[in-house]
């Protein structure tokens, strides 16, 4: 609100469009630029491959691969993120990660191991837990449906992997 020359603050309204031409000059297009700069980043990122980094880091290239072929097959991933790096749901091999977490392991969050039986045993178990619920859950028809999705993606990845 500007009554006589006076803004909103008590300051005179010139005042504060000579603060926002400062701004500008002083690094306000730089921070436009960085977002510019970020968006662009996100469209060439692989949120499947950055899934399977969380959970699979040490896992062998076979491994990776099925992930990606999977993945790519259901447009879906393990971890549920989406296209645009927001997580869909909690995943089953997210609880995996977090139980780690919570018995003190800080530094080892790999899930599927470094063989192909030891993914093929992750897979199975949260293929389990998604089947198996310890409590019933009330959840949003979105949720609903990103869990069905994430039960196509292991189904789809334990078909692979099994194939090695």
């Amino acid at each position: 609100m500007n009554v006589n020359g006076i803004g909103a603050a008590g300051y005179p309204a010139w005042q504060g469009a000579r603060k926002a031409e400062r701004s500008v000059e002083s690094g306000a297009v730089g921070f436009m630029e960085t977002v510019a700069e970020r968006i662009e980043q996100d469209k060439t990122t692989d949120y499947d491959e950055k899934a399977f980094e969380m959970v699979g880091p040490n896992a062998p290239q076979d491994v990776k691969d099925a992930w990606m072929e999977a993945a790519k097959e259901v447009n879906a991933n393990g971890m549920g993120i989406r296209g645009n790096g927001m997580m869909s749901h909690i995943s089953q091999m997210m609880v995996q990660r977090l139980n780690k977490q919570l018995k003190g392991e800080t530094e080892n969050f790999d899930i599927l191991g470094n063989t192909v039986e030891s993914a093929i045993q992750a897979t199975k178990k949260a293929l389990y837990n998604l089947d198996h619920p310890l409590a019933p859950a009330y959840r949003t028809i979105e949720a609903e449906q990103a869990r069905i999705k994430e039960r196509e993606f292991y189904a789809a990845f334990l078909e692979k992997l099994e194939k090695l």
